[in-house]
């Protein structure tokens, strides 16, 4: 027998047996029942290749825990919170929520290309969009059948999802539309909330506006509106008047959420902010910062007024 014959003779018998699957990760846990998000995860050894990855892939390793939003930090800003589904800031929610989720289900007066895709703005900073948009998508997300996805594409701030503990370095859109090996599902973060998912805005990007009006964001957009049927999408947007990242969203959407601040907003600035929504979307506008009647003080989320129509309307 040749000395090749011998080595090959010796490597079959002391060959190893064929490696058993192992837990590669394992999610805490976060108190939400029924979540399938929390489960432990288990692949063949020999699945497992080492990668050197990309940085923003590698800080997504937090997707897999969960976002843990603070009831009570959300309550002292008086915001809408699962825990306390009868404030008085709820039922305003209910209130503005019911029309959108009628054009959803194919009940609302026109048809619509993609109503589940719904964009919250304003015509200038400081109006309230972000509290709005985040109200929204809590008091949808405590609907039985509905799943929520709030994207933060407000790129420059990023304020939605930080205001819900998401990290600033979490990746996100603005990663998806630039990363082609990176796609919307690798970004999107589960909550302690069972129906609220969260995509964070992603790293800040001077292309910002490019990678938003380009092919990808149209694809990603026609995913998020199709694949789902019962998701509702939220798009914190920029202010109209500010940037150009907000008129590309807009003409993703089938409905639009317009914050108006009583008392601050100019009727110029709104008629000039409406001109730039297309025809096909359907706008509804919330009057924010009323003042109150009893105390005479200004304040978010009580005493919102709500009108819904085409932009066709309002010329």
């Amino acid at each position: 027998m040749s000395i090749i014959e011998k080595a090959v003779e010796r490597l079959n018998s002391n060959e190893p047996d064929k490696p058993q699957a192992r837990p590669i990760s394992e999610t805490r846990d976060a108190h939400v029942s029924g979540e399938s998000h929390f489960e432990r995860a288990e692949v063949p050894f020999e699945e497992v290749k080492p990668q050197i990855p990309k940085p923003f892939i590698a800080s997504n390793a937090s997707r897999s825990v969960g976002i843990e939003i603070s009831f009570s930090e959300l309550a002292e800003r008086g915001m809408v919170t699962p825990d306390s589904p009868r404030s008085p800031i709820a039922e305003e929610y209910r209130s503005i929520k019911r029309p959108l989720l009628t054009n959803i289900e194919g009940k609302g007066a026109a048809a619509i290309r993609h109503p589940n895709l719904i964009m919250v703005t304003s015509a200038l900073q400081g109006e309230g969009k972000t509290f709005s948009a985040v109200n929204l998508a809590m008091s949808i997300a405590m609907e039985q059948d509905k799943t929520v996805l709030l994207v933060d594409a407000d790129i420059s701030k990023a304020s939605a999802a930080r205001l819900l503990g998401v990290p600033d370095s979490s990746p996100g859109l603005i990663d998806v539309l630039e990363e082609e090996s990176l796609h919307i599902g690798d970004v999107i973060l589960p909550t302690n909330i069972p129906n609220l998912r969260i995509v964070p805005a992603g790293r800040v990007h001077e292309r910002s506006t490019e990678l938003l009006a380009s092919q990808s964001m149209y694809r990603v957009a026609a995913e998020l509106a199709e694949r789902y049927a019962d998701r509702v999408v939220i798009f914190d947007s920029p202010p109209l008047l500010l940037t150009n990242e907000a008129h590309v969203v807009a003409s993703l959407v089938g409905q639009v959420v317009f914050v108006i601040a009583a008392e601050q907003t100019s009727q110029r600035a709104v008629s000039e902010a409406l001109s730039m929504l297309g025809d096909e979307a359907m706008v509804g506008m919330i009057l924010n910062k009323t003042k109150h009647s009893f105390t005479s003080k200004y304040g978010y989320g009580y005493g919102y007024g709500y009108g819904y129509g085409n932009t066709r309307d309002k010329n």
